[in-house]
């Protein structure tokens, strides 16, 4: 009936069965935070719960690399969720007769591990999500914050490769809510999970998702980047979708990030860098080291000092507090560096803080505009293969109804 032009509402009202998700294909590759975001009844759980088995869809297939997820053995199964898919709910899913420690132990006793070595596991991620001294209370003493952050440290703490994230910030308050979002960027930054996340937050779907898919009464209307779907939405329920979206919240550094024209090397002298901020026109120039790392910044007139001293080294013109952030930090927190500093540019730096682009005004007010001039987008969709992570697997979801 679908597949013939019947709406997912009239074949409920003909059959009273309701279509969860309809033909809904996509992959997830090693390291990727893939969003999948939907008004309620959209059918994002459903698929969500069809990645580790717990739905059976009534037709297509999961795979996880070449296993097949959908007609493995129950045992198997099992095994699988026990040691590759972790799940984080969205009310904690804790046991409350039990501490924290306990809590974050407990996918390690499910999966075996003995009491004094799963004790020790659980108390090193303590530190990894703001819980270092509570290790021993009773989830019933927590407020909702820390309660989620058990949840993420139990996830953790088994070192599954995939996490399933259902809606898990949604019951916190809009700071807390904020805080843990950050916390889990921070984490995941480090950790490199394959995650699977749904909400039904826009903001929070194109500040977390490296891709995001859209959906509406089971079926996925958009798939891309945050930057892709903002710029070029689908049709008209994602136009209407997107509308409302502070932009601020959602770019990121990277999506405004121009290549410095020029940079100049700590081992230059101030005669050479004045000559090619002269050349090129520039009020600012990044100082980096040998292995590109940023050193810090030299505006042109304090170069020009040391080159009428005729000093020969560029240090005593470098200011080493230059304002940096990383590829994915939100626009909302470039702002205010900007208010502070005036014209000068912001450094956006990457793995061992080595400079990849930088922020000039003009290109951050227009981030923050709907129409923005294109930028090289950033954050597109992993390569086929997905080579990010040195042990992480691929999802993959083929036409899956249910």
């Amino acid at each position: 009936m679908r597949r013939a032009g019947r709406s997912k509402a009239e074949v409920e009202k003909e059959t009273g069965s309701t279509i969860g998700a309809f033909d809904a294909s996509f992959e997830v590759y090693p390291g990727e935070i893939f969003v999948i975001i939907g008004l309620s009844g959209s059918g994002k759980s459903t698929i969500l719960r069809a990645v580790n088995g717990l739905n059976v869809p009534a037709e297509g297939s999961v795979y996880l690399d070449d296993e097949h997820i959908t007609s493995m053995p129950s045992k198997q199964l099992r095994e699988v969720r026990r040691r590759k898919i972790g799940m984080v709910f969205q009310h904690f899913g804790l046991l409350p007769n039990r501490t924290v420690l306990d809590n974050i132990a407990f996918g390690l006793e499910i999966q075996g591990m003995p009491a004094q070595e799963r004790r020790k596991k659980a108390e090193e991620t303590l530190p990894a999500v703001g819980l270092e001294g509570q290790g021993n209370k009773l989830i019933t003493e927590l407020s909702g914050g820390m309660k989620q952050r058990v949840g993420l440290a139990r996830a953790l703490a088994t070192e599954q490769e995939i996490l399933l994230m259902d809606e898990p910030f949604s019951a916190l308050d809009p700071l807390i809510r904020r805080d843990m979002q950050n916390l889990f960027l921070s984490i995941q930054g480090e950790a490199q999970r394959t995650v699977v996340f749904v909400t039904h937050d826009l903001d929070e779907a194109l500040t977390l998702g490296h891709r995001v898919a859209i959906m509406k009464d089971g079926e996925i209307v958009q798939l891309g980047t945050p930057e892709h779907i903002l710029r070029e939405p689908a049709n008209e329920y994602v136009e209407r979708f997107v509308e409302d979206v502070d932009y601020a919240k959602v770019r990121t550094a990277e999506s405004v990030m121009v290549k410095p024209r020029q940079v100049a090397y700590l081992s230059e002298g101030p005669t050479v860098v004045l000559r090619r901020m002269r050349q090129y026109g520039l009020s600012h120039i990044f100082v980096v080291d040998e292995e590109r790392r940023l050193v810090g910044v030299c505006e042109a007139e304090e170069v020009a000092r040391l080159a009428e001293r005729d000093e020969r080294e560029l240090r005593g013109a470098v200011d080493d507090s230059a304002h940096k952030v990383e590829r994915r930090t939100p626009l909302r927190e470039v702002l205010p560096l900007f208010v502070e500093d005036g014209d000068t540019p912001v450094a956006v730096v990457g793995e061992g803080e080595r400079l990849e682009g930088v922020v000039v005004r003009g290109a951050l007010i227009a981030g923050l505009t709907t129409h923005a001039e294109a930028q090289e987008e950033g954050g597109e969709a992993l390569p086929e293969g997905g080579e990010t992570s040195q042990n992480g697997e691929r999802v993959r979801v083929r036409r899956v109804g249910s």
